[in-house]
């Protein structure tokens, strides 16, 4: 493969100097070589680019254009710049040193005049993208088709009520699954972003559900027909762009794939923005999927609470994230998935250093944030209360309620003999709360 010019010539691969370095462009906290447990801290983290947003994403919001130019946005045609710019996302990925990326079909490729000739001109960057894996190393987090920004998609894809939308959206993920498996992705992800309504005036909800629940089916039958065995992901989102999505949250998500049988085929990639704008917290969302085994992967960004729309915005909160990652290593990690920073620069960031300090400030919080977690769970002080708080369904009357071995009749008996009035115990939640800051502070 010819070697392309550097992009970022001024910014050397980014080192590891510990928690007193004051140089911008250094870790404090990951050190994706230190070994813990038998693996490093890049192979605990899985961190991922976001390619639509690091490298498509040109700092553009609902109220103006974009703000960033980037040099590598030029060239004779579309596919020479897809190319360039491919080059430039390497660049990064190995200098900022994530293991992984992750892309939609339309970031990597310009859709053409036909399906035909945007799959010949996805065949040609794919051809581009796997000579680059080999060459940097980087792995293929998971991929997934663009089934929203098309005015073909204004009405939804899986859900949309006109069939032959259905069918356009049907051959563009087949089309995406083949990338993805050619690539070695390892997941392949669901984003519902226009699967949802805008009025029920106009919408047979009943229907369009059984649709998509048809389409996701039709997806785990290609994949396996095709040898495709990377884990399946859906993403909840409550709303934005679409009024109602059907995929509001975890909890509703679990509830769509038991109805429909799905539940084996699909895990949960779960978007801290997304979590808040469905009135959640970023914990809540994560403890839902793991309670049912669903939990698989993360997309590491936040929400402005002060905004009602998704900022997408590079997390540093490491309380927020250190809650997170407890619960995660609790449920035993994210296996195959991983920590995606679906996150944009700021629309004044615009300058090129802005992309490494971006990444390196979500990097080192998450980085930390596992730090604090690991040593949380391993003094097991909060595991410890929760233990003794629900101690009394442990043993006796309370075990038989948890295996289903007694009944109203049997309880009232008890209630009203040797039991009598409960005795209200505090739920010292101000003592855990200070006692989280400790580990904070």
């Amino acid at each position: 493969m010819k070697k392309s010019r550097a992009h970022f010539p001024r910014i050397k691969p980014i080192a590891y100097e510990g928690p007193g370095s004051a140089n911008p462009l250094a870790f404090r906290h990951y050190d994706p070589d230190e070994k813990i447990d038998g693996q490093t801290m890049s192979a605990h983290l899985r961190f991922s680019i976001a390619y639509w947003h690091s490298f498509r994403g040109m700092g553009a919001d609902p109220f103006g254009p974009g703000t960033i130019q980037r040099p590598w946005e030029k060239g004779p045609d579309p596919v020479s710049i897809a190319q360039v710019r491919m080059d430039a996302a390497f660049e990064f990925f190995a200098k900022i040193r994530a293991p992984f990326w992750c892309f939609h079909d339309r970031d990597i490729a310009p859709e053409g005049r036909s399906l035909a000739e945007s799959n010949r001109h996805l065949d040609r960057i794919v051809a581009h993208a796997k000579d680059l894996q080999r060459a940097t190393g980087v792995k293929l987090l998971w991929g997934t088709a663009n089934l929203f920004s098309s005015p073909r998609y204004m009405c939804g894809a899986a859900t949309n009520p006109d069939a032959h939308v259905f069918a356009y959206a049907a051959a563009q993920v087949k089309k995406a699954l083949d990338v993805t498996k050619q690539l070695g992705g390892q997941n392949y992800v669901f984003w519902g972003g226009r699967e949802g309504y805008e009025t029920l005036l106009n919408t047979n909800l009943k229907r369009e559900q059984d649709h998509l629940a048809a389409f996701l089916h039709m997806a785990v039958d290609y994949a396996k027909s095709i040898g495709f065995t990377g884990q399946f992901l859906i993403e909840p989102k409550p709303k934005e762009p679409t009024k109602h999505q059907y995929d509001f949250d975890v909890a509703s998500g679990v509830a769509f794939l038991r109805t429909y049988g799905l539940e084996k085929h699909f895990k949960f990639n779960i978007e801290t923005n997304h979590a808040t704008l469905a009135g959640h917290t970023f914990n809540h969302e994560i403890e839902v999927a793991a309670a049912q085994g669903m939990l698989g992967s993360i997309d590491a960004n936040s929400g402005d609470l002060l905004l009602g729309w998704d900022t997408d915005q590079f997390n540093t909160d490491v309380k927020e994230l250190t809650l997170a990652m407890t619960s995660i290593l609790r449920a035993g990690g994210l296996g195959r998935g991983g920590f995606n920073f679906d996150a944009k620069l700021r629309r004044p960031s615009i300058d090129p250093e802005d992309l490494f300090l971006a990444h390196i400030g979500g990097m080192d919080a998450y980085a930390l944030a596992f730090r604090l977690a690991r040593r949380i769970l391993a003094e097991g002080k909060f595991e410890d209360f929760v233990a003794a708080r629900y101690a009394s369904y442990d043993s006796g009357f309370g075990r038989d309620i948890e295996k289903r071995r007694v009944g109203f009749r049997e309880l009232n008996k008890l209630v009203l003999g040797k039991l009598g009035e409960p005795k209200p115990r505090s739920g010292k939640q101000e003592f855990l709360e200070n006692l989280l800051n400790a580990y904070l502070h």
